[in-house]
């Protein structure tokens, strides 16, 4: 009875132990570089079809830069501003389209347009698959943000068998 009622307690320890474990450790989904590279290129790739010259830029989950592609014709600041779309879509989770609106001269939300990195100008997208925030995508150089967005969702279609999880 006596070595019944030690290794049960053992056994409690274990349980314990990776109960706790568990509880302090968790697991993250990521894109591939290649996949990453396969959306910049469908998203300029759409874009150029429409006669756009543009940069794309895609963050991983963490909101460091991933993959990037220039047209040799885009402008100098569209670099920048690619890769901060891309930034705020991750970072607010949500179409930059929408936090440009969310975010106008008359919301109480103005405030968050002063965060360093942020860019509240449409063509930025979150890139979610099987309920995980994978990262964003941001494109500058179309005449307007929601062409800038159109290209984006074309991407992220382009990749959409590639994340199906």
């Amino acid at each position: 009875m006596h070595l019944r009622k030690r290794m049960l307690g053992a056994l409690a320890l274990i349980v314990a132990s990776v109960t706790s474990q568990a509880d302090s450790t968790f697991s993250l989904t990521s894109l591939t570089p290649d996949v990453a590279l396969k959306l910049a290129t469908a998203a300029r790739q759409s874009c150029n079809e429409q006669g756009y010259q543009v940069a794309v830029a895609v963050v991983d989950r963490s909101g460091l830069l991933q993959a990037f592609i220039r047209d040799r014709f885009a402008t100098p600041h569209t670099v920048e501003v690619a890769e901060r779309k891309a930034w705020t879509a991750l970072s607010f989770r949500i179409p930059t389209s929408e936090m440009e609106e969310a975010t106008n001269h008359e919301t109480n939300m103005m405030g968050i347009r002063h965060a360093s990195q942020a860019l509240m100008v449409g063509g930025g997208l979150p890139i979610e698959a099987g309920g995980s925030l994978l990262g964003g995508i941001g494109i500058s150089g179309a005449p307007g943000g929601d062409l800038d967005e159109a290209c984006a969702a074309d991407g992220l279609l382009a990749i959409e068998d590639d994340l199906l999880f």
